[in-house]
């Protein structure tokens, strides 16, 4: 009986990964670890790859998209949802196909998501040279477009003889698995390579549990973190998306609940703790409650789990820039960002070691009786903002009306529904008032900001959580940046509930330009250079029913209610849009962000913002009391 099986690349490839298993969390069950392959074929990947699913098609499902940079949004949306322990393979052709996956790459990799990418390739042989999309550099002959994954990968690998996926592939899944390496990767598979047959060990594909690593804290770590909490009269933890991927919301929990200590959170670590918890003080920073910002200013610890402290989070350093930080991150890279103490360790394993060790500590009453009072009076703001109605003085409605809207259609608890989001104003918004009580409940893809994610990315969602009623909420800007997956989303019965809020613009970046003393200048669609005919009418509901989706314009938030309750009855893809208003916003909570603000400028306007940026930048540095 022979001990090898000759297949070709592609073929090896295929099967390697559908016989990859893993534990399901909630049944205990070994499921796949990739849930699919999201292709686009074309003649970089068609004959191979191609050939090699078709032949998998029943264990490992195939997915056709209308986009590549939408597939693969779809394919980070599903792993962030199965919080990193289920993902999928996306696979394109050469040249434009494969650079139009470079976008999600970034993604991925600043949210650090695990996503395999395989992109067509050039021939090694070179024989056709230059073959149909072929860039050629002139001062390297190995280089082709994919070498643009490079930076955004993190790892990849070019495979140019098909034994070596024999290294490449495991090395490849332990990337993919691994808590502080994980991230997309990239193996570039040239097409003539992909089509060539090698005698594998039938032992590289025999069925296998993959296993997820937990890092432990060190023993030292723990003493001296206890020491400083220990120390510590106002603590106050941030929240990040490490809690969540963690599986350490309930650590987290107990920790707080055990040592008196309140919380907030990151966009990516929104719904760690539910948002009606005592100690619950909302999201921190830029889009941050006033409760959250106002306990952090005054803190002397911050204990930040399982996040990267981008400049939202910290209000660009400003918020706690004085204050020593405790950092418990399973990225070694990303513990390091609080220049203070660190415990590199998965978020779980380390809360509850350092409770132990911390053992019958507890913050002063009067400060966590003073986190409490703030808790609730921000969520009575929040009440305020989303149970109101009728915007004043016969305005259109903003974002703040309509998530009210959007949560009372809700017959059940808000438990049922997970929002997903990444770009424009709604961020802001969703994080400062959305109410989620269960991890997964809120989406926010924020670490890269891209428009054109929420759709892509709520079919992704929607694929790894079909018994969840998925509502992507975006602006008209990124509807039209990318919508092309509605259709997939009816082709799969894969049903969106979709809220597009019509500002005629990008009114986030208008209100931006005007608040640094620019002038409102190419971002709402009357402010835009303009042919005879003018800016376009968009019938957003139209083109939705074109791409196979039921939709209406509503008028107001009545009718938006209203509506909600019949998508949410509808058996596939429902859009609804409402006209907002560009100018409003929630005024409520928020602090400083760092955007630079021209020097020189001929407009008084901008002078006046100089002044106060340079005023702003002297506060967070510390040479005036902030």
């Amino acid at each position: 009986m022979s001990d090898t099986v000759r297949l070709t690349c592609a073929q090896a490839l295929i099967r390697y990964i559908a016989a990859l298993r893993t534990r399901d969390d909630d049944t205990g069950e070994l499921v796949p670890l990739f849930g699919g392959v999201f292709a686009i074929f074309g003649h970089g990947n068609v004959a191979g790859i191609g050939e090699a699913l078709h032949a998998h098609r029943d264990s490992l499902p195939t997915y056709r998209a209308h986009n590549e940079q939408g597939m693969a949004h779809a394919a980070i949306a599903y792993a962030k949802s199965h919080m990193r322990r289920r993902m999928m393979a996306v696979t394109s052709s050469i040249g434009p196909g494969a650079t139009n996956l470079v976008t999600a790459a970034a993604l991925a990799h600043v949210n650090r998501l695990p996503v395999l990418l395989l992109p067509g390739d050039i021939f090694v042989s070179r024989a056709p040279d230059p073959v149909l999309q072929q860039l050629e550099d002139f001062q390297d002959g190995t280089v082709s477009v994919n070498d643009c994954f490079r930076p955004v990968s993190r790892y990849f690998d070019r495979i140019v003889a098909p034994e070596q996926l024999l290294t490449a592939l495991p090395r490849a899944i332990r990337v993919l698995t691994d808590a502080a390496l994980c991230g997309p990767v990239t193996l570039a598979l040239p097409q003539d390579v992909q089509t060539q047959a090698y005698d594998y060990p039938v032992s590289f594909f025999e069925p296998r549990e993959v296993r997820f690593r937990t890092a432990p804290p060190a023993n030292d770590d723990v003493e001296r973190a206890a020491e400083a909490i220990r120390a510590a009269e106002r603590p106050v933890i941030v929240a990040g998306g490490g809690v969540l991927y963690g599986r350490a919301s309930l650590a987290l929990r107990d920790f707080a609940e055990r040592h008196g200590i309140p919380v907030c959170e990151t966009q990516a670590g929104k719904g760690a703790l539910p948002w009606n918890h005592p100690l619950q003080l909302g999201p921190a920073g830029v889009s941050g409650s006033s409760a959250a910002n106002a306990l952090l200013a005054e803190a002397d610890r911050i204990i930040a789990v399982g996040t990267r402290l981008q400049d939202f989070t910290t209000g660009s350093r400003s918020l706690f820039a004085h204050v020593p930080i405790l950092s418990i991150n399973v990225n070694g890279y990303d513990a390091l960002k609080g220049e203070g103490l660190d415990i590199v360790a998965d978020a779980t394993l380390a809360l509850d070691a350092l409770s132990a060790q911390l053992d019958s500590y507890r913050a002063p009453d009067r400060w966590t009786s003073r986190s409490r009072d703030a808790g609730q009076a921000w969520r009575d703001v929040v009440d305020r903002i989303v149970d109101a109605r009728t915007p004043p003085d016969g305005r259109l409605p903003y974002d703040g009306e309509i998530i009210g809207a959007v949560q009372r259609s809700s017959a059940a608890s808000t438990t049922k529904d997970i929002v997903v989001c990444a770009a424009g104003t709604l961020p802001a918004e969703l994080e400062k008032l959305w109410r989620t009580e269960t991890p997964g409940g809120y989406h926010m893809e924020y670490g890269y900001s891209c428009m054109g994610y929420e759709i892509a990315g709520g079919l992704g969602v929607k694929m790894a959580r079909p018994d969840r009623e998925v509502i992507v909420m975006l602006g008209d800007g990124s509807y039209l940046m990318m919508n092309s997956e509605i259709a997939t989303s009816v082709m799969l019965d894969a049903k969106l509930i979709i809220v597009v809020l019509d500002n005629r613009g990008y009114g986030c970046i208008n209100r931006l330009q005007q608040a640094c003393g620019g002038a409102p200048f190419n971002n709402l669609l009357d402010d835009c250079l303009q042919g005879p005919h003018g800016a376009p009418v968009i019938d957003f509901a139209a083109h939705a029913r074109a791409l196979g989706a039921i939709a209406e314009h509503v008028a107001d938030i009545a009718g938006l209610e209203a509506a909600m309750h019949r998508a949410r009855a509808a058996d596939r893809t429902y859009l609804i849009c409402i006209d907002t208003d560009p100018a409003r916003t929630t005024d409520e909570g928020g602090t400083w962000w760092e955007v630079a603000v021209p020097e020189v400028s001929m407009r008084d306007a901008v002078h006046d913002a100089r002044a106060s940026y340079e005023s702003a930048l002297k506060a967070r540095n510390g040479q005036v009391k902030a």
